[in-house]
């Protein structure tokens, strides 16, 4: 039985796919083929290329002020980052940069700007790859590369169960970190330590919202009565991918089901929470925990 992991978008909350795989594994469960889209096509990556435990080192010590130094913050390229820094880490973890060198078979998922259609990356450039597959729109600039600009992969395929197969898989895990409870996408503010709460005050985003909040009616003063609480850009942008995010895994699901589905909801860990891996991977973990009799049932060699 060739088994296959389709491990799905989320920004930070996909830090809980370590975690999943590495359970996992501690059951005796190897999977032979893996297709990530945004964050899942990065922790794909690591795993293909049998870097899965030095990602996890990396991510845990991690701290909000070592996750803003690699937010290159520009507003030229369409988004609020260019996303260097996902590329240095690929090559400071020592992942390969082409496909062909990995140790198990990967498909990134990306979508193409121009055509909107799905795009599926499996040959040449690894690391430019997985860049295109996390071009959070509005918030990660797009990517060039092999002659097409690359966003999100969470945009057309979210959980990539139906790359895994394409890839020769005979059973399906799909992992969605992004799952919400019913009718609720939206339903508190950021902490204070959220990243989203930082870059707000940071000087260059500043810079920005101030000359916007002079221009645009009721943002500067308001005479009305407010609601308790207004969403922010930030949260609007993460909020809305959200909702398209589940739309798109929903009809994909219907239409091309994984054989089983691990949802997780960490709806407490914004997307660019990045320096709470820990939290996230501990998630992942748990996750296999609770499903364990599910996945020996599919796996029956666990």
């Amino acid at each position: 039985m060739r088994l296959g992991l389709a491990l799905g978008s989320g920004g930070a909350r996909g830090w809980a796919h370590v975690g999943a795989i590495l359970a996992l594994r501690d059951m005796g469960i190897t999977p032979d083929v893996a297709a990530g889209s945004s964050m899942g096509a990065l922790i794909g990556a690591a795993w293909a290329a049998d870097r899965l435990d030095q990602m996890e080192e990396w991510a845990r010590a991690q701290t909000r002020a070592d996750i803003l130094k690699h937010m290159d913050f520009s507003f030229t390229g369409g988004g609020l980052m260019r996303g260097t820094a996902v590329m240095r880490v690929l090559t400071d973890l020592g992942v390969p940069t082409r496909f062909e060198d990995l140790s198990h078979p990967l498909i990134v998922v990306a979508t193409d700007l121009t055509s909107g259609r799905e795009i599926w990356l499996q040959q040449g450039a690894l690391h430019d790859a997985v860049r295109g597959s996390v071009s959070i729109p509005g918030v990660v600039s797009p990517h060039w590369h092999d002659g097409k600009w690359l966003l999100d992969g969470g945009l057309t395929n979210p959980v990539p169960a139906s790359a895994c197969r394409a890839l020769g898989a005979d059973v399906t895990i799909a992992i969605n970190p992004n799952a919400k409870p019913e009718n609720t996408l939206w339903s508190r503010p950021p902490t204070p330590d959220s990243l989203w709460t930082q870059i707000a005050q940071h000087e260059v985003v500043s810079k920005l919202v101030a000359p916007l909040q002079a221009i645009i009616p009721g943002t500067a003063a308001a005479t009305a009565a407010k609601p308790p609480v207004t969403p922010s850009y930030a949260e609007v942008v993460s909020v809305s991918i959200d909702i398209m995010a589940e739309f798109v895994r929903k009809a994909r699901a219907a239409s091309d089901p994984p054989h089983l589905t691990l949802s997780l909801d960490l709806g407490r860990i914004g997307i660019l929470d990045m320096h709470r891996a820990g939290e996230a991977i501990d998630a992942g973990r748990a996750l296999i925990a609770d499903h364990a009799d599910d996945i020996r049932a599919l796996c029956p060699q666990a």
